[in-house]
């Protein structure tokens, strides 16, 4: 999951798996935009002006993570009677938690905390403050004024792999990597899954960078791969330094978070890209309503619009583009089966048997690495 976050390094597999458990079931959560909701935490349709506050963790101007937030805040601050405001490059912990603590007291009546390390702070402020409602991104914790919500990124993933598999000729294709939690991970899997759909005899390389934003090293990571014969580079990242390192060496790249054609028009092939609009409208209508429930998790996809692949560049050739769109209508239409066995693990054991549909719970707690993937999980 984020991205589970700007600042994931630190995550634990009790917290992955915690978090999985709590968000079994969010396929299903997704259709009613609720899963097990408690009580409403305020009743009847609010009148007058409606005021929504959201907390990031790095600037609006990476182009990456934040920025897409943002991009959700601005379709919000167009609807009727919304009011919106944000606070950027926030830090986690005690920073946070003032932050968040001021909206609170600034009257807003919904906040959007958008990193995992705002978890903890959200949920103590919620206490504090029972009458306005919070939306944490990707976590686990909940309450009767707190609930969760994330997205299916690993489905655009899977798509943009089936491009990178085709377009490569080494056979060798470069991730640039965050860290390794469950999130990241199971976007590599799904993305490499999607490279072998259409080039079997193509490996994934991962190198992990630890960071979320260090233009520089990331670049220097991309390099790496590309100096073993990486013809195509992927990332999980928010800086556009990868696609700048394949275009600087005349190769191709896949991008993440936001479209980074502009950063590397020569080379970028697409990017895997959020589109946080629809959720965000959604959980404001229903706040405006008073439909809104806490203590939920909600886990949308490519079927309600909230990820999605960018225009692909000139050098894809339409016969790939067809492909590619016809996998992505299914997913539109809510079959997902990117992780439908027989998959096996890097060693040759199969994981998921064949015919079998790997549970949320598997895939939000996932920490091995499908066939194909060279690198280790660590």
């Amino acid at each position: 999951m984020k991205q589970l976050s700007r600042t994931f390094g630190a995550l634990t597999l009790t917290l992955a798996l915690g978090l999985a458990l709590a968000l079994t079931g969010c396929e299903k959560a997704a259709d009613k935009a609720a899963d097990k909701p408690a009580a409403p935490a305020a009743q009847g349709p609010r009148t007058g002006e409606l005021k929504v506050g959201f907390v990031y963790t790095s600037p609006v101007g990476d182009a990456g993570y934040s920025w897409a937030h943002d991009q959700g805040r601005i379709a919000v601050s167009k609807m009727e009677g919304v009011k919106t405001s944000f606070v950027e490059a926030v830090k986690e912990g005690a920073d946070s938690e003032r932050v968040i603590e001021n909206m609170a007291r600034g009257g807003y009546d919904l906040v959007f905390t958008t990193s995992f390390g705002f978890m903890d702070p959200t949920m103590k402020v919620a206490k504090d403050f029972p009458k306005v409602k919070f939306m944490h991104c990707s976590g686990f914790k909940a309450g009767e004024n707190v609930s969760n919500y994330f997205g299916r990124i690993y489905q655009a993933r899977y798509l943009t792999g089936m491009v990178a598999g085709s377009m490569t000729k080494s056979n060798i294709i470069g991730y640039v990597a965050a860290f390794p939690i469950p999130e990241v991970i199971r976007g590599i899997n799904a993305f490499t899954l999607g490279v072998r759909s259409l080039n079997p005899k193509a490996q994934v390389r991962v190198v992990w960078t630890k960071t979320w934003f260090d233009p520089a090293l990331e670049k220097d990571a991309a390099i790496s791969l590309l100096d073993v014969g990486a013809d195509v580079i992927a990332q999980h990242q928010d800086s556009a330094g990868p696609q700048e390192a394949a275009q600087q060496r005349g190769k191709y790249s896949i991008g993440y978070n936001s479209n980074m054609a502009s950063f590397a028009p020569k080379a970028h092939l697409t990017s895997a890209v959020w589109n946080w609009a629809p959720l965000y409208e959604a959980i404001v209508k229903e706040v405006r309503e008073g439909t809104w429930t806490g203590n939920r998790a909600i886990w949308w996809g490519m079927d309600k619009g909230i990820v999605d692949i960018a225009p692909f560049g000139p050098m894809v050739p339409k016969a790939l583009q067809d492909k590619v769109l016809a996998q992505k209508a299914l997913f539109v239409k809510g079959e997902d089966k990117v992780f439908v066995g027989p998959i096996k693990d890097q060693g040759g054991q199969v994981k998921i048997a064949a015919g079998v549909k790997a549970e949320d719970k598997d895939l939000l707690g996932m920490t091995w690495f499908v066939e194909g993937v060279v690198g280790s999980v660590q």
